[in-house]
């Protein structure tokens, strides 16, 4: 973490009307601030600023000669505030029903001003993460040229709030909650084809299947890296997701993104359901032509952003193409 640094954000006044002060952390990779394109990239509930390097966790696609070239593209990734990376836990947040995605994109944005970020090239994230890049582009409709949400959608549906609400629940009533909670994650993260792909009811000794070994892992390591305050705070960040906050159509909210858009979905996804993101995708295109979809094949559901990895590589390539950087700094210079 040598690699992190920290932005104040004084004052903050949330949707629900309490103010806050905080430290953002963040990281950067490839070139400095002020060199080169920029590319946002938010992490999912989980995650946190280490996109690339040695341990990032999308460091197939991100770095130098990958997909996302760090020799050309600087990539600034934010830790959602309270995510607990910084190992600060004065920094965890405990009133965290006072904020909305809203609230992080706009926490987000403050920290672009502070970096005197005036465009990005592109923001693009996986599950809550492509959540705030929605948010974000809602809110700042001129700062982005590239909207990349990836296995996400610009507004938390019915089924993903139920289950938010028994994640929260989990985590507040149970006595192992954060282990709990993660257990009854993975099983939405995934499939029951994946899950037969993987375990075929195999045991890993007698009395103890390999699916159920498999949890009990995913469990201990949550307990080992993560904490409960942070896991209800981006849990409610997942619930909160809506970039017509609950009121306005979402097409007039969309017609004021003056980036490209560019949807990809996952056909197996069980919390972000690809038939929902073709219904956005479809929308879309009764008002503006600057819109993709794409959708990634896989039997593993929603957690398939971080495994299919050549899928996605092929679906970037277009999106992060280094020749159209030539073409976008006569563009930079003409204006």
């Amino acid at each position: 973490m040598e690699s992190l640094f920290f932005i104040s954000i004084n004052n903050y006044r949330t949707t629900a009307g309490k103010t806050v002060s905080l430290k953002l952390s963040y990281q950067t990779f490839g070139p400095a601030l002020g060199n080169a394109p920029v590319v946002l990239v938010n992490h999912a509930l989980t995650g946190n600023s280490s996109v690339t390097g040695e341990s990032g966790w999308w460091n197939t696609l991100i770095g130098k000669g990958k997909c996302i070239d760090t020799n050309f593209y600087t990539v600034l990734a934010f830790d959602v505030p309270g995510n607990g990376y910084d190992g600060n836990s004065d920094n965890l947040i405990d009133d965290y029903k006072q904020f909305k995605a809203r609230d992080i994109a706009a926490i987000f944005a403050l920290g672009i001003d502070q970096l005197q970020i005036t465009e990005l090239y592109a923001a693009i994230g996986g599950s809550v993460g492509g959540g705030l890049v929605w948010e974000l582009a809602a809110l700042r409709p001129k700062l982005i040229r590239k909207v990349v949400p990836i296995a996400c959608d610009w507004k938390s549906t019915d089924w993903l709030i139920g289950n938010c609400l028994i994640q929260d629940n989990i985590l507040n009533n149970s006595s192992n909650g954060l282990a709990d909670a993660r257990m009854h994650a993975m099983t939405l993260y995934r499939t029951p084809e994946s899950f037969k792909h993987k375990f075929n009811r195999t045991l890993k000794q007698p009395g103890l299947y390999n699916v159920e070994s498999w949890l009990d892992h995913h469990a201990k390591v949550i307990n080992d890296r993560f904490q409960i305050a942070a896991y209800k705070m981006m849990n409610q960040i997942l619930k909160t997701i809506d970039i017509t906050e609950g009121g306005d159509n979402f097409l007039r909210v969309a017609e004021q993104i003056e980036s490209e858009i560019h949807i990809i979905s996952i056909d197996s996804d069980l919390l972000f359901k690809a038939a929902e993101n073709r219904r956005t995708y479809t929308e879309l295109n009764k008002i503006r032509g600057d819109v993709t979809f794409n959708e990634i094949k896989s039997i593993h559901g929603h957690d398939a952003f971080l495994i299919e990895y050549k899928q996605l590589q092929k679906i970037f390539e277009p999106i992060f193409r280094i020749h159209d950087l030539g073409l976008l700094d006569q563009k930079l210079k003409a204006s």
